[in-house]
């Protein structure tokens, strides 16, 4: 039978609920969900184990303690994630465990690098909650997010990667001879060189619906999930910059009409709109803002607008619904003293290297970057690759100076 699943008594509007569902998921952990809304004699239950209270989310652990409001350290404790680095000091600190710090780890364990790899969330990133894979090479049948992203753990481990998550970097400073990255735990280690591979996260409509229907209708990435609505009627595209009309076009090639839904107009290039506008597959309404998203049986089924000049409150079924908003680096941890585009993603040099001597970007962080899985695993291991060779030279000008 196993030990009994985790409870999680929750609701729909709550977002604490929804990170707490959210931290569970990321780290595989089995979990039931009681909503209070559908549930309200579940309430009951709720005063009983607050002494009288009923805040949510309330957590349940199978050993009957239980939490209100948990912190992500928290559940990470009560779960038995390992929350404490073993060393102080490493020769490779990569923040972020997805595709790219992942592929980055293991690469440089083969080089028999000292590495430790820092993830504020749960290893495997983005690509670990993705429903399906259908475009990484070597798996002509697709793939899930967790399957794939749990042979990356697993190869890293093999090679004796130190690996932490639930743990955040605070920040990252160098005093012209080490790097020192402070953990949200408290600690701190060292290393010389670092790469940053933290990722970045898709902008959310944050509307009912939203959370529940992500993979399953509900995508926020035309060229992975796309194909999986080949002859669709429809789909609607969120959004009017240049890559949700970018991503729109891409979609055109599966599905009969596009809707392009915006709040105001479109702010994409001119060339972006006049190739939409010109293109009898494309339906544009602006003005409109989303209120919700409905499903049925698990699935998306419709996006549920609301006329910003009319209040008119209006429902539009398609098979789909893509959200292209806009996206936020995790880069907060770091000081002003690492360069930064307009949208906020670092930037590199042809090597990699930001502004930071020492200091390495990839993947999704990075600007420039293809956001894209198979690219973030290039990218990790093509930092790798030229923060071994900035170690190699700080050798070989640590002999040299010994040799003087």
């Amino acid at each position: 039978m196993g030990e009994a699943p985790i409870v999680v008594y929750s609701a729909p509007w709550c977002p604490h609920c929804r990170r707490v569902k959210k931290f569970l998921s990321a780290h595989r952990v089995r979990h039931e969900t009681i909503d209070v809304d559908e549930r309200p004699e579940a309430i009951e239950g709720l005063r009983r184990l607050q002494g009288g209270g009923q805040i949510i989310p309330t957590v349940v652990y199978p050993d009957g303690e239980h939490d209100v409001n948990p912190s992500d350290e928290r559940l990470a404790g009560r779960i038995g994630l390992k929350l404490e680095a073993a060393s102080a000091a490493y020769d490779l600190t990569i923040v972020g465990g997805g595709p790219a710090g992942l592929a980055a780890a293991i690469y440089a364990a083969r080089e028999g690098i000292d590495t430790i790899v820092i993830d504020a969330n749960a290893l495997g990133g983005q690509a670990g909650i993705t429903n399906r894979i259908d475009n990484y090479p070597g798996f002509p049948e697709g793939v899930s997010g967790g399957e794939l992203t749990a042979r990356f753990i697993e190869q890293a481990r093999r090679f004796g990667v130190e690996l932490l998550s639930a743990v955040a970097v605070s920040s990252v400073t160098g005093d012209g001879n080490d790097l020192s990255i402070a953990l949200s735990t408290g600690q701190q280690v060292t290393s010389p060189v670092a790469i940053v591979a933290s990722g970045s996260n898709y902008r959310r409509l944050n509307v009912p619906g939203e959370e529940d229907l992500i993979g399953a209708g509900v995508h926020f990435c035309a060229t992975c999930d796309g194909p999986f609505y080949s002859g669709a009627e429809e789909l609607i595209v969120i959004g009017g910059g240049n890559s949700a009309l970018e991503e729109g076009l891409h979609l055109a090639e599966f599905a009969q009409r596009i809707r392009v839904v915006t709040r105001s107009g479109l702010s994409a290039s001119s060339i972006l709109q006049d190739r939409v506008r010109s293109d009898a597959q494309f339906v544009i309404e602006t003005g409109l803002d989303i209120e919700a998203f409905q499903g049925e049986g698990g699935r998306f089924s419709a996006v549920v607008t609301r006329d910003r000049a009319t209040g008119e409150s209006r429902s539009l079924p398609a098979a789909a619904a893509f959200v292209f908003v806009g996206l936020t680096p995790n880069a907060g941890f770091l000081d002003a003293s690492v360069a930064r585009d307009e949208g906020g993603f670092l930037v590199t040099g042809p090597n990699m290297e930001t502004t930071v001597p020492g200091v390495f970007a990839a993947g999704d962080v990075r600007s420039g970057s293809i956001k894209q899985l198979g690219s973030a695993v290039g990218e990790g291991i093509a930092a790798l690759l030229m923060a071994r060779r900035w170690l190699e030279d700080r050798r070989l000008k640590s002999v040299a100076l010994v040799d003087d």
